[in-house]
């Protein structure tokens, strides 16, 4: 399996992926009965899966509300010409931080990040200006969460 073609995904990777989108603890024997196929070739495909960097973890939703992390900022940033991966990547590194893009439009990087109250978002902003290579930030608080969280089984299973 090539990890840059889609095209070497077949429908068992598919099914299996969806399964795993909606629990990722489903066991390889629940997927082997679920999917009528046998452990031995769930297990191959998604050791597959895995190596080739489709599967790239498993973990859990957590409502980080209820953890005290309420506070969800997006953060546009100009970033000097030629500087802005490197400066992405030291950005990335901060823990509050759970998302980091590039962008087209107005601003050249979009970043998502958790906080428990404004003084670490402050804190975080003011770090962000001493770089010499930022050159403005807009920044934007999430008033209410709608919807957080992407399944593949509901995307793959959409009307077109």
């Amino acid at each position: 399996m090539n990890s840059n073609k889609t095209s070497d995904i077949d429908e068992l990777d598919l099914d299996i992926l969806k399964l795993l989108s909606i629990d990722s603890r489903t066991n390889k024997t629940a997927i082997a009965e679920d999917l009528k196929r046998s452990p031995n070739t769930i297990i191959k495909h998604i050791s597959n899966l895995e190596e080739a960097s489709i599967i790239k973890n498993y973990g859990v939703q957590i409502d980080y509300e209820k953890i005290g992390y309420d506070i969800i900022a997006l953060i546009e940033l100009t970033i000097s010409k030629g500087k802005m991966l490197e400066e992405e990547q030291k950005i990335a590194s901060n823990p509050n931080i759970f998302a980091v893009y590039d962008i087209t439009g107005e601003y050249d990087a979009l970043i998502l990040a958790r906080f428990k109250n404004r003084e670490d978002l402050s804190k975080m902003i003011k770090e962000i200006h001493k770089s010499p290579n930022v050159e403005r930030t807009n920044t934007h608080l999430v008033l209410n969460v709608i919807k957080e969280h992407s399944s593949l089984s509901e995307l793959m299973d959409k009307k077109e």
